[in-house]
């Protein structure tokens, strides 16, 4: 394998970072109205005569070859993997065989450490008992199933498949199959959802006893189908208004019901059911992204790959690096960087990191309720998490 890959110039992670691998599966059934990943249907792809590396039956392979290019690109890392986390696209559209080869595959390359976090993403209509249990088996120990909402002409609008009485049923095959962490997936501000509408699901989910909620804002990305369809008129835009009084809502059910926020869009049992990966991302920690159009980082160099299966494939095969193209931050944007997802967090921001003028304006943002300092700490209130960035915007100007 070529050692000229993303970070081959770079030593092994000295700044205290903890290191994690994303493994991206581009694999749907169906897509999304409102979806703008790098996912693939399997017609998308070519059917049965999709090229190599674009067909489900041989992706497992590719992803491999990037761990092993990983490994040879970084030959003096010595860190264990603390996280992986399989993400797409539908990764349990993959037979379990193949997601336990990758964990694997990335112990035997990088060692995985002994209390190593390794998380999937799961469709409700994409696993069965047996499934979950041979997941299980094969090391996978947190599962996050995509519910979305518990009300059908929600679900259509977001064009997913699945029947809301099969999430019950799925949560309880993961607890029966060993998982230790169990999340569910849910969006808000559907066009056409009531507030109505909305309880149902915050209560539904939380029927099923989740470990951990991830509840977030429907985004109305440019050159989707929902996009179009609202450019048209058949939808309702999405309303700030409405999606505020759905944050407050979740919030407040959520935490009488013992999940407590730890970062704006996410919510937890307790310390050991948050998600330690995507704490990762937002403490600024290294993980390499695998699959085609994933991102990576390492001290302050990010890279990604090219976005289409078959070449990602190619490239592997060929032992060159699947890389696309990357920057490496300046200290103003990881600064910047910093402010934004250090702020989300329920732990907040140390004031040591503001600069001087940043702390200055600490008392008005203070006063117009929209943070607290407490101590030595920064911690948004609930207005201001539902005004994150523009707190960050504040800071900065």
């Amino acid at each position: 394998m070529s050692r000229s890959g993303p970070g081959a110039h770079s030593a092994p992670g000295d700044n205290g970072a903890v290191l994690g691998f994303y493994v991206h599966v581009p694999f749907c059934s169906v897509r999304c109205g409102y979806c703008d990943f790098n996912t693939y249907t399997a017609s998308e792809l070519g059917g049965a005569s999709a090229p190599a590396g674009a067909s489900r039956a041989t992706y497992a392979e590719a992803a491999l070859a990037e761990v092993r290019f990983a490994r040879a690109t970084w030959p003096d890392e010595d860190r264990p993997v603390s996280t992986v986390f399989f993400g797409g696209g539908t990764p349990t559209l993959l037979p379990p065989e193949d997601l336990t080869r990758l964990v694997a595959g990335i112990d035997e390359t990088f060692g995985l450490a002994p209390d190593a976090e390794v998380t999937t993403e799961a469709n409700p209509d994409s696993v069965s008992a047996d499934d979950l249990a041979r997941l299980r088996e094969g090391g996978l120990n947190r599962i996050s199933f995509g519910m979305q909402s518990a009300v059908r002409p929600v679900l259509a609008v977001l064009d997913r498949t699945h029947d809301p009485e099969r999430v019950p049923r799925v949560v309880e095959w993961a607890r029966a199959a060993g998982f230790d962490q169990v999340s569910l997936d849910l969006i808000y501000g559907t066009p056409g959802e009531s507030l109505e509408d909305w309880a149902t699901s915050v209560d539904s989910a939380l029927a099923c006893a989740p470990d951990h909620v991830s509840a977030y804002s429907l985004v109305v990305e440019q050159g989707t189908a929902l996009a179009r369809r609202v450019r048209r008129g058949e939808v309702a835009p999405v309303d700030d208004d409405d999606l505020a009084d759905k944050y407050v809502l979740a919030d407040e059910r959520f935490g009488r019901a013992g999940l407590g926020w730890y970062e704006v869009s996410n919510w937890a049992r307790d310390d050991a059911a948050r998600c330690r990966h995507n704490l990762g991302y937002w403490r600024g920690d290294d993980w390499w992204g695998v699959g085609p159009g994933a991102h990576s980082h390492r001290d302050g160099v990010r890279w990604w790959n090219v976005k289409h299966p078959a070449e990602y494939a190619r490239r592997l095969d060929a032992g060159e690096s699947p890389e696309a193209g990357r920057e490496e931050l300046t200290a103003e944007e990881r600064h910047t960087e910093a402010l934004l997802l250090g702020i989300r967090l329920a732990e907040g921001l140390p004031t040591s990191v503001l600069a001087y003028d940043e702390q200055r304006r600490l008392p008005a943002l203070e006063q117009e309720g929209l943070l607290d300092v407490v101590g030595d700490r920064v911690r948004l209130t609930v207005r201001g998490r539902l005004l994150a960035d523009g707190v960050v915007r504040d800071l900065l100007d």
